[in-house]
């Protein structure tokens, strides 16, 4: 009798050991994300909470610009962060003004730019320069991203095609909103973002992504915030998106994953 009650009394401290030690090695994540990653990382984070016991808090906003929810502007503001999954020349800055330990950065993805218009609506042939060209030139409304593909669209496709005065006055810049939320209530004709940022989006029609001569690859990186508390935790986290158990919901959302020791 005294041994087993003597048994019982160690498997329960044992019992509760592995419990106070989960507790303690279990962290609360902060991360920032933009847009690109979205709808993979939704799909992703809950099975890395599972399998480490960490608990992921997150916050949404462009990797550029100076709205309120900007990734920079919540740094600003003091907003706890572990953890920076953004545009990688973005990340880069970050991490060149100290914001960023800078041997943490992993490039995790490869991202298109693509086509939509409002769902139901005609898809117009984008199988060439030209006939992007011409696409845009008979839409009566454009719209495009503030973050990386909406630069370069608005900096260098425009003007690579030859319509840059022409888009003037019905092509603008949409900031910290999915863009084809935008094109799915009507108030665009086409929007030009990121193939992973539209899928998630309902009431469009994504026509396919632009074609090569004007196609923009966005490399989307991730990295550890100087401010960290849970710099482990965030690495953890980093290592799971960069894995191939986040393979499958990175392909599905439209996005090209990079292999481990992709360059910076």
């Amino acid at each position: 009798m005294r041994s087993a009650t003597a048994f019982r009394a160690l498997t329960l401290a044992v019992i509760g050991a592995l419990a106070f030690n989960s507790a303690v090695s279990a962290a609360e994540v902060h991360v920032m994300i933009s847009g690109g990653l979205t709808a993979a990382y939704k799909a992703l984070v809950p099975e890395f909470e599972r399998k480490t016991g960490h608990k992921v808090v997150t916050a949404f906003g462009p990797s550029m610009g100076t709205t309120t929810n900007a990734i920079p502007v919540r740094l600003e503001r003091g907003e706890p962060a572990d953890v920076l999954i953004m545009v990688g020349y973005a990340l880069g800055d970050l991490v060149k003004q100290g914001k960023v330990v800078s041997d943490s950065r992993v490039d995790l993805v490869k991202s298109p730019i693509g086509i939509a218009v409002k769902a139901g609506a005609r898809r117009p042939d984008i199988g060439s320069a030209d006939a992007v060209k011409q696409a845009l030139l008979a839409a009566k409304s454009v719209a495009y991203s503030d973050s990386a593909s909406g630069v370069y669209v608005s900096t260098e496709k425009f003007a690579k095609l030859g319509i840059a005065d022409q888009m003037k006055d019905k092509a603008r810049m949409i900031p910290a909103t999915p863009v084809g939320e935008i094109v799915a209530k009507g108030e665009a004709e086409i929007g030009l973002q990121q193939i992973s940022e539209l899928k998630p989006v309902t009431g469009i029609d994504i026509v396919g992504p632009l074609p090569e001569p004007l196609q923009k690859i966005t490399v989307f990186s991730a990295g550890i915030a100087t401010v960290s508390k849970e710099r482990e935790a965030g690495k953890a986290l980093i290592s799971f998106l960069a894995s191939s158990d986040a393979r499958d919901a990175l392909v599905k959302s439209g996005l090209d994953p990079i292999a481990a020791g992709g360059t910076h």
